[in-house]
């Protein structure tokens, strides 16, 4: 799972994200997702969520799902 479909994650899924000012270097930031901002099923970018720490990113890979 990828982080393009808005389907794979729900509030409190474990994800990691990459943050607009970690685009270029890659920067993968972990965490636990509080909110799903993008509205779209589908993004090809990656889905925008905000986590519990308030940092907000593009999802680039879920690590767990909020049902495990």
């Amino acid at each position: 799972m990828t982080g393009q479909n808005r389907s794979e994650i729900a509030v409190g899924s474990e994800v990691g994200i990459v943050k607009k000012q970690d685009q270029k270097s890659g920067n993968i930031t972990e965490g636990v997702v509080q909110a799903i901002l993008t509205k779209s099923p589908y993004h090809s970018r990656g889905i925008k969520v905000r986590l519990v720490s308030g940092e907000i990113g593009r999802v680039c890979k879920i690590l767990t799902d909020s049902e495990d």
